[in-house]
């Protein structure tokens, strides 16, 4: 009896241990009774009947990732790329992922390499790599729209990578080396512009600089001519003034002294004389000379006075 009883307490412990099923965070559980969908198991500690209920299948409700490999695409004008995509969906509804598909990630990958043949079959080559954005919005909702009865939700699709033909990619190198080598040949066709541009720029402020310094020259040297003409006829003219200032004087002296008009006709006389040499530039006659005849007069007798003692 012994082993009676402990085969049937191995046998409760079995029982119990294969009614309790604990289920962890982000999950959820399909129970079935007797082959028919029967619940839900949530998160934390389930309890099911052992023989009559089974768990069907645990679901992960996470956002989960698939990357799937190259698919051939053919576009517009007859290229065959490879491009593969990555699809990043989750579960909303476990019943229907369940129940609704056999194998949902294999349907997914075959409805997104024909989706993404249908795409990528009205582009063409230029159009398709550069319109990724394009590709990845209208390929995202037509699988969102077709996964939706299976309980998935497409988030979110990439396309990884755009792999032409070998020569379709030698050919865009070629092509791409030669729009850079067109750059780099405009700037510095560009760059010499600009050098020139500069340095004409230079040259010309530089001719102006200098007309304007030997401008500044002549007129300053004009200046010190003028300034010096200027002295130069200021201090003749003073010279003048002495002069005849004192040879005013010296008349004034002479007739103070009581010399008659006689003399100062000869003072007169010298001064003539002294302009004839170019020692005198300037000749008075008193003012109490009643004319030139006079003062020819007055030199006449002075002139016939010295004859006649000559000859004596």
């Amino acid at each position: 009896m012994d082993w009676f009883v402990w085969a049937l307490i191995i046998f409760i412990l079995l029982v119990l241990f294969r009614s309790i099923r604990i289920i962890g965070q982000s999950t959820v559980g399909i129970v079935e009774r007797l082959g028919k969908f029967h619940g839900k198991a949530e998160q934390g500690i389930n309890i099911i009947v052992p023989i009559i209920d089974r768990f069907r299948a645990i679901v992960d409700l996470r956002e989960q990732v698939v990357d799937f490999p190259p698919q051939p695409v053919i576009t517009k004008d007859n290229v065959t790329m490879q491009i593969d995509t990555v699809v990043y969906y989750q579960v909303t509804d476990p019943f229907r992922f369940i129940y609704e598909i056999a194998h949902p990630l294999a349907a997914i990958e075959n409805l997104t390499a024909t989706t993404l043949r249908n795409i990528v079959g009205e582009l063409e080559l230029d159009a398709t790599l550069t319109s990724r954005d394009y590709v990845n919005t209208k390929l995202r909702q037509v699988l969102d729209e077709a996964t939706d009865k299976w309980g998935i939700k497409v988030n979110r699709v990439e396309l990884k990578n755009i792999n032409p033909p070998h020569d379709i990619q030698q050919a865009m190198e070629k092509q791409m080396r030669a729009e850079r080598e067109k750059r780099e040949a405009i700037l510095r066709a560009e760059g010499q512009k600009t050098a020139a541009i500069l340095t004409a720029e230079g040259q010309k402020q530089a001719v102006i600089l200098q007309a304007e310094a030997q401008r500044e020259a002549a007129i300053k040297e004009a200046e010190g001519i003028k300034q010096a003409t200027v002295l130069r006829a200021e201090g003749e003219a003073a010279a003048i003034l002495n002069v005849q200032k004192a040879f005013a004087d010296s008349l004034v002296m002479i007739r103070e002294a009581g010399a008659d008009e006689k003399v100062l006709a000869l003072k007169s006389l010298e001064t003539l004389k002294d302009i004839g040499n170019g020692t005198a530039t300037k000749l008075f006659i008193p003012t109490e000379l009643a004319g030139l005849g006079g003062v020819l007069g007055s030199l006449k007798e002075i002139w016939d006075n010295k004859a006649e003692s000559v000859n004596q």
